[in-house]
Formats: structure tokens, sequence, C-alpha cells
């Protein structure tokens, strides 16, 4: 069956946390994510589960949001700014749901599961406004896909350097999101160009303490590709059918 088949085959409907649970071990974040909010998978129908060969394809989770967040400042203007603490933190939780994992099974990815999960579900939140916080957002915009607006705070020059410098050698910033198939195309370099990229690595890592000292291997490929990737997107959704509860 085709990949238009598949995605037929699938329906998004509420679920719980141990759906979160099933697929946790796929996300790049570890640990928990706190309180839910509000809990949706993707499962294949009934009549397809058997073929598929699994119950849960994809999960998205909310959950209440921080109290302060510098982005979400740029985004909204002042409309938590000027605020006392109680004042702020209840029109925050009236008005604001956080999406803070979106998974989807290996298997499934590339059929734009991601973004329909987002798009589908925002709305059914109850709020006005939906929030949240990648840093994998430069790579893979699947939450502008589904319709939020990103904002993004200034990289740090060493990082904008750095990438430049892996771009020049053929490792383009879309495969950050793999540590290995980076690995590889720098295991992949030969003569000024290996020695070109190393003296970046080994510069960039100056500013990092004792992780200056790692040697060239995939360990310190995971380290540096961590730190490129680790500025987080903000992105926000405004709910057209819901203002803001004041």
């Amino acid at each position: 069956m085709g990949e238009c088949s598949v995605v037929g085959g699938l329906e998004i409907v509420r679920g719980g946390g141990s759906d979160y649970e099933r697929l946790s071990r796929y996300h790049y974040r570890e640990g928990r994510v706190g309180v839910y909010s509000g809990v949706f998978v993707v499962r294949p129908r009934r009549s397809w589960r058997r073929w598929m060969g699994t119950e849960v394809v994809g999960v998205i989770v909310y959950s209440t949001p921080s109290l302060c967040m510098e982005l979400r400042n740029v985004a909204m203007g002042d409309l938590f700014c000027g605020l006392d603490a109680e004042s702020r933190a209840s029109l925050v939780n009236r008005n604001v749901r956080c999406i803070s994992r979106v998974i989807i099974e290996p298997r499934f990815r590339g059929l734009g599961l991601a973004s329909r999960l987002v798009r589908e579900t925002m709305g059914q939140m109850g709020v006005g406004i939906v929030e949240a916080s990648a840093v994998m957002g430069r790579i893979n915009p699947f939450f502008e896909r589904a319709g939020m607006t990103a904002y993004e705070g200034p990289m740090q020059r060493r990082c904008v350097q750095l990438l430049e410098a892996l771009s020049m050698v053929g490792v383009e910033e879309r495969v950050l999101i793999d540590s290995r198939a980076v690995q590889a195309r720098l295991d992949g370099l030969r003569g000024e160009e290996a020695e070109f990229i190393e003296r970046e690595i080994e510069g960039f890592l100056q500013s990092y303490g004792r992780r200056r000292l790692m040697r060239a291997g995939i360990e310190r490929t995971r380290y540096v590709v961590g730190k490129l990737t680790a500025r987080p997107v903000y992105y926000v959704w405004f709910n057209p059918e819901i203002g803001i509860r004041v």
C-alpha cells in the first residue's frame, strides 16, 4: 500500500499518559513532561491495526506553560508585561497551553503526521494561545507547517561560524538532526578539508571547559551537534475562535 493509503488508515483521538510513555523513547529530549493538560494520539483505524502492527503511531502532549518566557514577550508585545507575579500567572494559565512533546514512531515519519497532529489538536485545547519551544525547530519546522508562527533568539557567533564551516565541507544544517550522519560525513573528509574542519571544531570547543579536550569521534560530534541545535525556537498560534480572557 502507498503512502496516501497509510495516512488514510490513521485517525487522531484523545489519548493519555500511557500513550506518551509508549513512544517517549523516540524523542530527543529525555525526562518527564510534568502535568498533562491534554494528550492526543495518531492511531490506526480498527481495521488497520493488525496490518500496521501497532496501536499508537504518534502522540502530542499539551501541558501548562512556564510563567516567564523571553520570546513569549517578543511574540505578544506587552500582553504579559507590567503585571505582578500573581496576576501574570493567572493570565498565562487562563490563556496559554504549551505543546511539550510531539513524537512520531520512526516507521511513520515523513508522512506529515507531526504537523497534522499539531494542526488538528490546537483548537481542541479551548484556549486563545498555544505555544511551543523546540531546539530542533530550525531543522524540522513542522510547527510552522501546522500554522504556528516562529520567533528566534540570536545565535551565538561561534555557532554561526561553525555552521558556516560545516556547510563549506558539505555538512548542511538539515543533517544535524542525525549525529551519526554528521560523523559519517566528517569521516569521509580528506586532506585540507579534514584539517580545516578539525581546526574549526577545536576552536569552537575552547569555550566549553574540559570538553575542549574531547577526541574526534561520535561522542564529540554528538556534543557539538547538541550545542549547535540547542537554541530554541519559540512558536505561537492564536486561536481565531477564542479571544484572550483577561
